[in-house]
């Protein structure tokens, strides 16, 4: 009797390039096969820098699209000011022209406002929505999170996240216009009203950890408003789960993470 084995997801070399969106040259990426999972990555940072210990792992299952923003990694900058809203925009556009109906979003941080906005915006872009270490009010971060923003510079930016912006684009002047732009959209944050988020349709993944820049609270109240929401609060600091370029490996490691995170994938859709 001939044993029957469970076949192993064929290998394909990713798929790199850029896209013209809304006047910008957006670079992207695409990885493995299967169902889309689009990554949404950090301020002041690249796919690589936030997602490189998982994108690898995503992709043994799924076709993982990831892109960088506006001023980040290899998409240059444009004269219009950068918002979490446009930036939503944005990776709706990249869908269109990927011919990508809809995807689950997986947004980190900063990338995570931007996931939020993109269910509010473009809502059939979104199949289900990962939403960690993100906030929607000025009080949900913690107050010295603002104590330390109000004053940031260059030089308090992590170096880890300036030598990988450095690898890609060598422009000194190029490094400093991305960290304005995310320093003015955080400084700036207004915040979003509990009615905006209740709108939010998308099975919806809250993760935060219980030392991150977002309070736990929060992440909570987070979870509460949002019509199908499931919780995770993990023992550590930001962007620890997913081996984040700039903290150690915490106690949950990005293995395990990744495997909860598909778990809540592969859920059918109540």
């Amino acid at each position: 009797m001939a044993i029957k084995t469970k076949k192993k997801p064929m290998k394909q070399d990713p798929i790199s390039g850029y896209k013209q969106v809304n006047g910008l040259r957006m670079y992207y990426q695409i990885h493995g096969q299967g169902s889309p999972l689009v990554l949404i990555h950090g301020g002041g940072s690249t796919i690589y820098t936030t997602f490189g210990q998982v994108l690898p792992l995503f992709a043994r299952h799924r076709q993982v699209i990831a892109m960088e923003l506006q001023a980040h990694g290899h998409t240059p900058d444009r004269d219009r000011p950068s918002s979490f809203e446009q930036d939503a925009d944005d990776v709706a556009a990249l869908l269109e022209e990927l011919q990508i109906k809809n995807a689950d979003i997986f947004g980190f941080s900063n990338g995570g406002q931007t996931a939020m906005q993109l269910a509010i915006r473009h809502p059939g872009k979104v199949h289900k929505l990962i939403v960690a270490a993100a906030g929607y009010k000025r009080e949900g971060y913690y107050p010295w999170f603002w104590e330390f923003l109000s004053g940031a510079t260059m030089d308090a930016m992590p170096q880890p996240l300036k030598d990988a912006y450095l690898a890609i684009n060598a422009d000194q002047k190029a490094l400093q216009a991305m960290h304005d732009r995310d320093y003015n959209r955080m400084i700036d944050l207004v915040d979003w009203s509990d009615d905006l988020i209740r709108s939010i349709q998308a099975p919806t993944f809250v993760i935060s950890g219980d030392r991150d820049v977002v309070t736990t609270e929060h992440a909570l109240e987070l979870y509460r408003l949002l019509p199908k929401a499931r919780l995770l609060i993990y023992p550590g600091v930001h962007g620890d789960f997913i081996g984040e370029l700039c903290v150690g490996n915490g106690i949950l490691s990005p293995r395990a993470s990744v495997e909860m995170i598909e778990e809540f994938l592969d859920q059918d859709v109540q």
